[in-house]
């Protein structure tokens, strides 16, 4: 029988992250500029990107970090979110919108997008899911 293995180590830094996030008194703008910051490049340029698309479409947000993660939030909770390549090993970039995100469409939609690059037209696609995702 094979015994468990349990988390990964980029998981439970996941973990860590999210549980000084709770306990932290401010989080915010400078917290997501602060997590961008730490990335390796491709993903900060992406990211830095994203967050720039993410202001200029829906100011109403508020930034914040989750889990470690560049995040943007409505009354308090998380809509959506900017996961970096290299957080846990990944190939490409993820877009990921969270249950309060109004993308239902039906029984069944998606919730994560793959992101590799960032061009005008990936930009009106995400400007658009943002939107619908606000409501």
């Amino acid at each position: 029988m094979k015994k468990a293995t349990g988390l990964s180590k980029e998981e439970i830094a996941a973990m860590k992250e999210y549980l000084q996030e709770k306990n932290a008194k401010t989080n915010g703008e400078s917290a997501v500029l602060a997590s961008i910051a730490k990335m390796p490049e491709p993903d900060r340029s992406l990211a830095r990107r994203f967050h720039a698309l993410v202001k200029s479409c829906a100011p109403n947000l508020v930034p914040r970090t989750w889990y470690g993660m560049p995040a943007y939030a409505k009354d308090d909770k998380v809509v959506f979110f900017f996961q970096n390549a290299s957080k846990f090993k990944a190939r490409y970039q993820t877009i990921g919108f969270t249950d309060k995100a109004k993308l239902d469409e039906g029984d069944m939609w998606p919730v994560v997008y793959a992101l590799n690059k960032l061009n005008a037209a990936q930009e009106a696609k995400i400007t658009a899911l943002i939107k619908k995702a606000v409501g």
